[in-house]
C-alpha cells in the first residue's frame, strides 16, 4: 500500500516564497546530510542565507560531500545539541536571523528554547503548527492544523490556531479560506465530544469576525468531497470544499499527514507560526523536497 511516488515541492508555494530573497536563517545542529541538502536546495532557490550551527568539521564534511562551497556562510561551532538550540534562539531574539530551521535535533529540545520568555519570540497568538499538503507540483494545497505542536488544544487555543492559519492562507493566495472543524461525524452527538466542541468553535469563530468560512462538525469525507457532502445532504460554504482542516487533536492531524505522505506520496511542508519568527520542525525522516517546501512555507509566513 505504500506509495512509490516521488515527493515533489509545490511550485505555487515556491513562487510565493520567491517574493522574498536571501532570508537569514539558522540551521540548528547542522552537519548531517539531509539538513545540509535541504539548506543547499533553499540557497539554490535564492530563498535563504544560512547560518550553520553545529559541529564545524561535520558541517564542512557534509558540504564537501555535496560539492557545495559554503565559505561565504557563517558557521558557529558548537557540538552540544542543547547549546545549538540556545544559540539559534538568541540569534532570533537579537534580530540576526528571521527563521529557525531544525537540523539533526530533537523537536522538544528546540521548542523548549523557543518558548523561553527571555528570548521574547512569542507573539500575540499562541504558537501553532500548519501542514501545507500537496500531491503534485501544481496541486491545490490542503492545510492541516494543528498536527504537531498543540497536543489536545482547548477551544481558546483552537481560536488562536484559526487566526494563525487564516493569516497563512491569505499569504498563499487563499483570501477567504474554507475551514472545516473536523470530527468523526457531521452531527452534534453527546457521545462524540469533538463534535460538540466543533459546533462551539463554529459559533465563536463567527464572533471573531475572521476572514474565513468556518464550519463544524464535519467528518473528513464531507469536508473534502462534494459528492460525499451532497449524498449526506450537507449544504454550507465549507462542506466538500475545505482549504483547511482544523483537527481535534495532534493524533488526528499527525495520522492524516503521515497517511497522505506514505500512502499518497504527498509533500508535507510544515512550519510553526504565530510567533515572531517561523520555526521549521521537520521530521528527521522527511525527504529533502519536503524540507525545502517547509523552508519555503516559513519564508511565506514572514511578515
Amino acid at each position: 500500500m505504500l506509495s512509490n511516488k516521488e515527493i515533489v515541492c509545490p511550485i505555487n508555494l515556491l513562487n510565493y516564497a520567491h517574493k522574498k530573497k536571501h532570508v537569514k536563517v539558522a540551521i540548528v545542529n547542522a552537519g548531517k546530510p539531509l539538513p545540509m541538502l535541504s539548506a543547499q536546495d533553499a540557497v539554490k532557490e535564492n530563498l535563504i542565507d544560512p547560518i550553520f550551527i553545529g559541529d564545524k568539521q561535520q558541517i564542512l564534511k557534509c558540504a564537501e560531500d555535496l560539492k557545495w562551497d559554503i565559505s561565504n556562510f557563517e558557521i558557529i561551532n558548537e557540538s552540544v545539541e542543547n547549546k545549538t538550540a540556545a544559540i539559534a534562539t538568541k540569534l532570533a531574539s537579537d534580530g540576526k536571523i528571521r527563521i529557525i530551521v531544525k537540523g539533526h535535533i530533537h523537536t522538544d529540545i528546540l521548542m523548549k528554547e523557543v518558548l523561553k520568555r527571555e528570548y521574547n519570540l512569542l507573539g500575540k497568538t499562541r504558537l501553532s503548527h500548519i501542514w501545507h499538503m500537496t500531491l503534485g507540483k501544481e496541486d491545490k494545497p490542503l492545510i492541516i492544523t494543528d498536527g504537531a505542536l498543540n497536543v489536545l488544544p482547548n477551544i481558546k487555543t483552537k481560536l488562536h490556531i484559526l487566526r494563525n492559519v487564516v493569516n497563512f492562507s491569505n499569504r498563499i493566495g487563499i483570501n477567504r479560506p474554507k475551514i472545516a472543524v473536523l470530527s468523526a461525524t457531521e452531527e452534534i452527538l453527546d457521545s462524540v465530544p469533538s463534535s460538540i466542541e466543533a459546533a462551539e468553535i463554529t459559533k465563536l469563530a463567527k464572533k471573531e469576525n475572521l476572514n474565513a468560512d468556518i464550519f463544524g462538525p464535519l467528518a473528513f469525507d464531507n469536508s473534502v468531497s462534494k459528492k460525499s457532502a451532497s449524498i449526506k445532504g450537507i449544504k454550507n460554504d465549507v462542506a466538500g470544499m475545505a482549504d483547511v482542516l482544523l483537527v481535534p487533536s495532534v493524533e488526528t492531524g499527525n495520522a492524516l499527514v503521515k497517511m497522505l505522505i506514505y500512502f499518497c506520496g504527498a509533500c508535507a511542508a510544515g512550519v510553526v507560526i504565530g510567533g515572531k519568527v517561523p520555526v521549521v520542525i521537520t521530521s528527521r525522516s522527511d525527504e529533502a523536497s519536503a524540507r525545502l517546501a517547509s523552508i519555503a512555507a516559513a519564508v511565506v509566513a514572514l511578515d
